[in-house]
């Protein structure tokens, strides 16, 4: 159903692409515009990995450095029929992680010390997990696909801006009223369809990462102890670079409270309730597995910590020292 979702956003980004090039009037300056945004796009698809881990400081660690989480990821990724990626640790304080890369051959994941700091190992096997999801899903090829037609959505809008009432000739079947909507509804419509597509993805890479870590109560209390100190923790980095916010597995920036149009993530309690509702698939014949990462939690203290995220006990016991220091 999400992928389905994810493909009906997209046509519909594309119709709107369209339908401003009609606004416009003028099949020219809509390929130029195109153009420039796929190349745009082209060069942050083959260089985002890059550009983010540096961002964001991040330092690569092998079995040698990180034996321990080094470990975790490869026993995921082979879970998941997934090549290694690289794997990448940033000396940040708010429990974060993100996944990059073009492909699955090419990838990359990073977690934050605070995420090992504060999370149990199973918690931080679900992170990782979704994280992999991404990977997996090709999720980074569909948000270059949306962040492309929103660019030449937004640039059409600039077109309409300088050029939509010069033309002599009538192209513009609505006129003034077509400028206006070009320069100012259509790049509005095309960030609300992208951040659809985004929060939308979120619930996929959720719902996959619990199949790999084999434990969904495990990646909902993990999302529970992100979400509520990620409102207390500002990430410098992430602040600097806001345009990153949407690759994290909760927005480092503020906590959202709803699925709202103008949000990259999906409200974390909706999160939790769906992977909740994952639970009967393990151990009773379902698609899940058991998870080999953990002795599991208390699912009466987890009940009780996943009820509202932003102002509640976390599922386990937050640890001043992680697994791995």
């Amino acid at each position: 159903m999400n992928t389905v979702k994810t493909a009906m956003l997209i046509a519909g980004m594309t119709a709107l692409f369209m339908g401003v090039g009609l606004l416009i009037g003028g099949p020219r300056g809509m390929l130029v515009a195109l153009a420039i945004a796929v190349a745009t796009n082209l060069f942050a698809y083959w260089n985002a990995d890059k550009m983010v881990l540096r961002m964001h400081h991040a330092r690569e660690v092998d079995a040698a450095s990180a034996p321990d989480f080094h470990g975790l990821v490869a026993d995921l990724a082979a879970r998941a029929g997934l090549p290694m990626p690289r794997v990448f640790i940033i000396e940040n304080d708010q429990p974060n992680a993100f996944a990059t890369g073009r492909n699955p051959e090419n990838a990359a994941v990073a977690a934050t010390t605070g995420l090992l700091a504060r999370l149990s190992r199973e918690e931080i096997a679900g992170v990782m997990a979704h994280e992999l999801a991404h990977v997996q899903n090709r999720d980074t090829l569909t948000m270059t696909v949306t962040a492309t037609l929103a660019g030449a959505i937004s640039m059409l809008g600039n077109f309409a801006f300088f050029f939509g009432g010069s033309s002599s000739d009538n192209r513009n079947p609505l006129g003034f009223v077509g400028v206006l909507l070009a320069m100012i509804v259509a790049p509005l419509a095309a960030m609300i369809v992208q951040m659809a597509v985004s929060r939308t993805r979120e619930y996929s890479a959720d719902r996959r990462g619990a199949e790999i870590s084999g434990n969904p109560r495990a990646l909902a209390s993990a999302l529970a102890k992100i979400a509520e100190s990620a409102g207390r923790t500002v990430n410098y980095d992430a602040e600097r670079n806001p345009a990153t916010a949407h690759m994290f597995i909760i927005n480092p920036l503020s906590g959202q409270r709803m699925d709202g149009l103008f949000s990259t993530h999906p409200d974390t309690q909706n999160r939790i309730d769906a992977l909740l509702g994952m639970e009967g698939a393990i151990g009773d014949g379902g698609s899940v597995a058991r998870s080999p990462f953990g002795a599991g939690l208390d699912h009466a203290a987890g009940a009780r910590g996943l009820q509202r995220p932003g102002g509640s006990v976390p599922a386990s016991r937050p640890r001043s020292r992680g697994p791995w220091g």
